[in-house]
């Protein structure tokens, strides 16, 4: 009889909700983590130190108050990579004990230590002093997580030439930082410096940012992160970056040259397989370390499954929670229905990027008619108040049965005001709904009544012409 019914590699929002998934339908759980890691890398690297960082740099530096009490307000003129760190280090102790109590109170055992293949239903898991224990169990789901790639012609010095992880760890806010790659977490973190006066230049080879964004909400954010002083430059390649006494300097293929004091590379995540023992039980990444799955979260060996970022697209931590539990149900021969079709993204730039469902190019590209309403935040009561006159709601409408096709929203509580969208798309409802409804007044959410209004009038518009 192997130790337990299932084991869980790695805490993160995947192994956390699976290791609880699996306890609540009352089967013996183990999960495996480092030590100093309890959360994976969502809690101690990632999304709540990056988002807690966020919420420090917006509130140090006043910048949402700025249009109400001129641009050279600030509530602190000096902030120090102190001041941001007291905030991030509270959330995540906070979050770590929130975790744990969690997996105790559910009966999960947890074993630390890092995990490898013996066999396909064995793990040898040593800890930092080097002893080891071996556990088996019937299920295993892995949850490792990612790292950020690093590219091997890069030599990183953790001080100069940092990568995501390390910007957590400068020892002073940069006078200028290059952000090499402008996915979304070059973007979040170059957004986060221009707003503390950090002189910002992003290099990306691609000809635009965000491209599975709505392009018009890309060009205003663009727009904003000119205003903080940000300088694009696209379709560039650094080719190297030398190391100098004051800083770095980056080289691109084009023969420019960029000075800075740091360099962040931001080149994608690396799935943390490489010390797995894949290959004792029977399975294989690819080269960005990523595990292949079936719909039901299940590798090529059946009793052995993959969630979270190791299993790559989308790669976010809401995704990886609910990836957990499905496969944690079908493990134990409970399954679930799968994930909705319908996901939410979230991007935690200054200011904030949301949306669900096709973008304007989608739509177009694939010859479905649809009809555009948007309402700006500087018509509404709430958004003079709290001092966002950028901000907008774009709604995507079919005019053949008025449902709503996307919704983007950019500006102040983006990632909250996007689930009013996601509820009425969810239950297949219409911009009638929308048109009818109260809303609380003064509120964001009002925004959805006046862009269904807007949408309804273009269609009203159509109508008569058909006439």
């Amino acid at each position: 009889m192997a130790d337990f019914d299932v084991a869980v590699i790695g805490s993160g929002p995947g192994g956390q909700k699976a290791a609880i998934a699996a306890a609540k339908l009352e089967k013996r759980v183990v999960i495996v983590e480092r030590r100093n890691m309890m959360g994976g890398v969502c809690i101690n690297t990632g999304t709540i130190p990056s988002k807690t960082l966020r919420e420090a740099v917006l509130y140090l530096t006043g910048l949402n108050q700025r249009e109400m009490y001129g641009q050279s307000y600030r509530v602190k003129d000096d902030i120090t990579v102190g001041d941001l760190g007291i905030r991030t280090q509270h959330v995540i102790g906070r979050e770590i004990d929130v975790i744990r109590s969690q997996l105790a109170r559910n009966h999960v055992a947890v074993v630390p230590g890092t995990a490898r293949f013996v066999d396909p239903h064995t793990l040898d898991v040593i800890d930092e002093s080097n002893r080891d224990v071996k556990i088996t169990a019937d299920k295993i789901i892995i949850a490792t997580g990612t790292r950020p790639a690093r590219p091997a012609s890069v030599e990183f010095d953790e001080e100069t030439i940092i990568d995501s992880d390390g910007i957590l760890n400068l020892q002073a806010v940069p006078d200028s930082l290059v952000v090499v790659g402008a996915g979304v977490i070059g973007i979040e973190y170059a957004s986060m410096f221009a707003a503390l006066g950090t002189k910002v230049t992003v290099v990306e080879r691609r000809e635009r940012m965000l491209d599975f964004c709505d392009l018009e909400i890309v060009e205003a954010l663009k727009y904003h992160l000119r205003d903080l002083a940000v300088t694009f430059r696209f379709g560039e390649t650094v080719a190297a970056v030398e190391r100098h006494a004051r800083g770095a300097l980056a080289l691109l293929e084009s023969g420019k040259k960029i000075p800075a004091e740091t360099v962040m590379y931001s080149a994608g995540r690396q799935g943390m397989t490489d010390g797995l023992g894949l290959e004792l039980a029977g399975l294989s990444a690819d080269d960005r370390g990523r595990i292949p799955v079936d719909e039901h979260y299940r590798t090529t060996v059946p009793h052995i499954y993959a969630v979270g970022d190791v299993i790559g697209f989308p790669s976010l931590a809401a995704t990886s929670m609910e990836q957990g539990r499905i496969a944690a149900h079908h493990a134990c021969a409970e399954p679930l229905h799968g994930i909705h079709h319908l996901q939410p993204i979230g991007i935690y730039t200054i200011p904030e990027i949301s949306f669900i469902g096709r973008t304007e190019d989608e739509l177009t590209a694939s010859q479905v008619p649809f009809e555009v309403g948007i309402s700006r935040y500087r018509e509404l009561a709430r958004g003079q108040i709290i001092g966002d006159t950028y901000g907008m709601l774009k709604l995507l409408v079919s005019p053949e049965d008025r449902s709503l096709l996307g919704v983007h929203v950019f500006g102040t509580g983006a990632t909250e005001l996007l689930h009013i969208g996601q509820a009425v798309m969810g239950c297949g409802g219409t911009i009638d709904y929308l048109v009818d409804a109260v809303f609380n007044y003064p509120t964001l959410a009002e925004s959805y009544k006046v862009a269904a209004l807007d949408a309804m009038n273009k269609l009203r518009r159509v109508a008569r012409f058909e006439l």
